[in-house]
């Protein structure tokens, strides 16, 4: 009877634990699945920062116009975004700058990069993002133009 005891109790001891393949598979498995998590998330990601640009221009246009019903003219190329701010010095009749019309400093576009703002003749304007390469005038530029 003793040696059926030792022999058994030798092979429970020898089936506590997972093999090195058996750990390795599980780690491959998870890698895996992370891999896929990630890859999802970050689609959703760059289509979140996409949208926020667009919402952000869509303000920002918002506060041009009224910019523009008030001075009678939209900003020129150089005056720019900060002309929501502060009045630009430039301006024919000062008196007519009622702003500033953004509350706050114009914030960086999601990719940390600036907004830009060009007029293109006297009744419309264009305002852009870089996009997420961060170069000006590619075909990832995030833009809008009115009228």
């Amino acid at each position: 009877m003793r040696k059926a005891n030792r022999h058994s109790a030798r092979r429970r001891s020898a089936r506590r634990g997972f093999t090195l393949m058996e750990v390795l598979l599980v780690l491959a498995i998870l890698v895996i699945l992370g891999t896929l998590v990630v890859a999802n998330f970050s689609g959703i990601f760059a289509s979140s920062k996409i949208k926020a640009t667009r919402a952000q221009i869509s303000a920002l246009e918002q506060q041009i116009d009224i910019y523009q019903l008030d001075v009678g003219t939209y900003p020129s190329t150089q005056q720019g975004l900060s002309a929501l701010r502060v009045a630009p010095p430039d301006l024919p009749d000062p008196t007519k700058w009622l702003g500033p019309y953004a509350k706050k400093d114009i914030p960086p576009d999601p990719w940390s990069q600036p907004y830009y703002y060009e007029l293109i003749n006297p009744t419309q304007y264009r305002i852009y993002s870089a996009g997420p390469d961060g170069t000006p005038n590619t075909t990832d530029d995030i833009s809008t133009v009115s009228g």
